[in-house]
């Protein structure tokens, strides 16, 4: 499943969900047991990624999981072409664990494990989407 499929990517700011939360529920726990596929993972990256567009919808900040899938979210000035104004960018594992709570933001940026920039580019108040 590509990311435009999985409802992330071309069309931020998706009307609905293409993930049931029964299913990204079920990823999340596969991945928290270490018994995730790379299908798997995915699609637990892409749900994490539709519970930001839930919770902060808007174009403001490109949030980009490479290579499961971008999106964009918070409201402020709507990206259109080049560089967004906002852009943050980091791997499946890492935002799987600031998703879920197990890492902090202010930790991952102080390790390096988040690249963020811009005004909005700070998703410490969002975080975690799921308990």
């Amino acid at each position: 499943m590509t990311a435009t499929a999985a409802g992330v990517g071309r069309f931020p700011g998706m009307a609905r969900r293409r993930i049931s939360r029964a299913q990204g529920e079920a990823a999340l726990a596969a991945w928290r047991a270490g018994e995730a596929d790379r299908p798997t993972t995915v699609r637990a990256v892409r749900y994490l990624l539709e519970e930001l567009v839930e919770r902060a919808p808007g174009h403001s900040v490109e949030v980009r999981v490479p290579p499961a899938g971008v999106v964009q979210v918070i409201e402020g000035p709507r990206h259109t072409r080049g560089t967004p104004p906002g852009v943050v960018e980091t791997s499946m594992e890492t935002w799987l664990r600031l998703g879920t709570g197990a890492l902090t933001w202010d930790a991952a940026v102080a390790a390096g494990e988040v690249s963020a920039s811009g005004l909005r580019a700070d998703l410490s108040d969002l975080l975690p989407l799921v308990g």
